[in-house]
């Protein structure tokens, strides 16, 4: 079929990809949007818990999603659409993170002292003042819950830092769609239920892209925001020989309780879980990946099974009720799961590619959503520097954060990055 040309391809219309296509075309590129599903969101954003949070174990990790934050909180200013139409909604809940090995708080709060993020210390008895019925015991470290340890009487008392400005987006896949709108308003186009069988190039750098159709869509930029199909779409570009990080499909699952009236956000290492509410009187109840728990790796993001499983729904609910002995633990599992584009580092890969042309954003690690905003920008300062001749390997662009003032690195976020001892080696990043 002919050639549709653009400025600008990009293969994903996740939360991710439809904030890239807005900020590139807020450049002035035309640009074309592709992805397999039906609508944007429709991937592993559809999964998503959708939490604000400001907990990394990297300034710029923390910085981008304070920044992030402020996006949110001015959704309909970020998006300028005209006209009624739904908007996702932030909530500003609070989000209370229990203490652990894991997240050491000073070094926590250090960060957040540097990026300007402001916290609370709460120690047992605030907790329990804050967050009625909670059982305060530490537990460390997390356990399988059918191990008789499990029940073991706690070995002290927790404190926890608590973060007034953060919470949770209502609506993941409707936040997505708000992006895509946007971007279509500035001319993006979009093409849903179309597969990329092949990435063009000439002389060293991308030229464009190939659909299972025939379609060939020409263009000097392309973009690889596809999820946990990241990998494989690099390996059609011939890509990825250079990085020193890798990426894996991890198939997650976040389940339903009811809880009516539950309160702030509580990300609990401590048992290896956490909380949000949800619309209705229910309680998102998902894991942090803590050792004791087998990773469900996966080969093809299209074998993994949407439906939660009988095991892992008792096993994340059981850790849910300890922590707060009122909540049931059904019989019946509900909930989700959805495929995570794992890094080995599980900090995201923004950057350019060895392709002259051919950029990423993968590796998102089921940690990102929150900063899906800001990464748009992020993805179009670094193709803007590039494009214009910059070596963003040997020297890499820096970001100004507009409301928080903050400066980001985006070299944290490189191909070529070392993976570091200290890194977090879960969801938490």
């Amino acid at each position: 079929m002919p050639s549709r040309p653009a400025d600008a391809v990009v293969v994903g219309a996740g939360v991710i990809g439809a904030a890239i296509a807005l900020e590139l075309a807020r450049t002035g590129r035309q640009v074309t949007v592709v992805d397999k599903a039906g609508a944007a969101g429709h991937g592993s954003t559809s999964a998503s818990s959708a939490i604000i949070r400001f907990n990394y174990s990297t300034f710029d990790g923390v910085a981008t999603a304070w920044e992030a934050q402020h996006l949110w909180t001015s959704w309909p200013e970020h998006l300028r659409l005209t006209g009624h139409r739904p908007l996702a909604a932030f909530h500003r809940t609070g989000v209370v993170l229990l203490d652990s090995p894991a997240a050491d708080p000073s070094a926590v709060t250090a960060l957040f002292d540097r990026a300007g993020v402001p916290y609370e210390r709460w120690d047992a008895d605030a907790l329990r003042r804050h967050l009625p019925g909670i059982d305060a015991g530490r537990y460390w470290p997390p356990k399988p819950v059918d191990d008789d340890a499990f029940f073991d009487a706690p070995s002290g008392e927790l404190g926890a830092l608590f973060t007034p400005d953060a919470g949770f987006v209502d609506d993941p896949q409707l936040a997505a769609q708000n992006l895509a709108d946007a971007a279509g308003t500035l001319g993006a186009r979009f093409l849903f239920h179309h597969t990329v069988v092949a990435v063009d190039r000439a002389a060293g750098r991308v030229v464009g892209i190939r659909l299972a159709d025939g379609t060939r869509i020409a263009a000097p930029v392309v973009v690889n925001a596809a999820g946990p199909w990241s990998g494989g779409l690099n390996r059609l570009a011939g890509v990825g020989d250079d990085f020193t990080v890798g990426v894996r499909p991890l198939r997650e699952e976040v389940h339903q309780v009811a809880a009516p009236g539950f309160g702030p956000v509580v990300a609990d290492l401590d048992l290896g879980t956490y909380l949000r509410a949800a619309p209705g009187g229910r309680l998102l109840v998902g894991g942090t990946e803590p050792a004791c728990d087998p990773p469900q790796w996966i080969d093809d993001p299209d074998d993994a099974d949407p439906r939660p499983t009988a095991r892992r729904f008792r096993t994340q609910v059981t850790r849910a009720a300890r922590r707060f002995p009122e909540i049931g633990v059904p019989n019946r599992p509900l909930g989700i799961a959805g495929v995570y584009d794992v890094a080995d580092d599980w900090t995201p890969i923004y950057d350019r590619t060895a392709l002259a042309g051919y950029y990423v954003a993968m590796g998102t690690s089921g940690n990102q959503f929150k900063n899906a905003p800001l990464v748009g920008r992020y993805l179009t300062a670094l193709i803007d520097a590039v494009e214009s001749g910059h070596d963003h390997d040997r020297a890499p662009v820096r970001h100004r954060c507009d409301h928080t003032g903050n400066v980001v690195d985006l070299g944290t976020f490189s191909r070529l990055r070392p993976v570091r001892p200290g890194s977090a080696r879960t969801v938490m990043g």
